[in-house]
């Protein structure tokens, strides 16, 4: 018993050693994709943050990719933008993907994508819930030791569904250009602001001796916030 006990382990400990010895032959991913979410009204590319690709997304834009030639029903995987709506993945399957970007704005029809050859370029046009853009240059008083700036803010859609009113806007600062709802270090609300026209908002008082990056956002309902560009202002000592 002991015996057919002993060759019965060397058999599983070669079997063991033989399967180990064996090895993925699938070539690594090495495609690249990359491209920009536009406004489909402007040409401009869409500002967004620091991207969250967790499953609720709580910020920013993100390209959802699903591997179709795979599986229809394959397991989606999100790539996350940058702040000027540009992204890129370069660890992908050549494969056939859907893809959408998901964000503050209108959800756009997917594309099918072939991703082949190296770098595939795919670029995205949609309307933003809002446009914020800055109305000049923001100035430092020296008196108040403040930021002053002004702004406007439009409906980027003429889609219904996407009408309701401003829920929130914020004037957020950081030292760093990386800036917005999930990254600042000092903000202000400013008084409910209207469509269409010039809005003002001081900041709060600022350390001196520093450059402070700024940014407007806004949001309607409490959907993902739209966004300005990013200003810097350097406050003197």
């Amino acid at each position: 018993m002991k015996r057919i006990t002993y060759y019965i382990a060397i058999c599983l400990a070669l079997l063991t050693a033989s399967s180990c010895s064996k090895y993925d032959n699938y070539a690594a991913p090495d495609q690249t994709v990359k491209g920009v979410v536009t406004d489909a009204g402007t040409g401009k590319a869409i500002q967004t943050e620091v991207t969250t690709t967790d499953g609720s997304m709580t910020a920013g834009t993100r390209i959802r990719l699903v591997e179709t030639s795979y599986s229809p029903t394959a397991t989606p995987q999100f790539l996350g933008s940058r702040q000027d709506g540009s992204f890129t993945n370069t660890k992908l399957f050549a494969a056939t993907y859907t893809m959408t970007p998901e964000g503050a704005f209108v959800p756009p029809t997917p594309k099918v994508v072939e991703v082949k050859g190296g770098t595939t370029e795919v670029n995205f046009s949609v309307e933003p819930f809002l446009r914020i853009e800055w109305v000049g240059e923001p100035t430092y008083d020296a008196a108040t030791g403040k930021i002053n700036a002004q702004y406007t803010i439009t409906r980027g859609t003429a889609n219904a569904s996407y009408q309701e009113a401003i829920g929130d806007c914020v004037l957020y600062l950081n030292n760093t250009q990386y800036v917005g709802n999930t990254n600042f270090t000092l903000f202000t609300r400013p008084a409910t602001p209207a469509l269409t026209v010039t809005n003002s908002v001081a900041s709060p008082v600022l350390p001196k001796g520093r450059e402070m990056f700024l940014r407007v956002g806004a949001r309607i309902g409490s959907r993902l916030y739209n966004y300005s560009t990013v200003k810097s202002v350097t406050i003197p000592n």
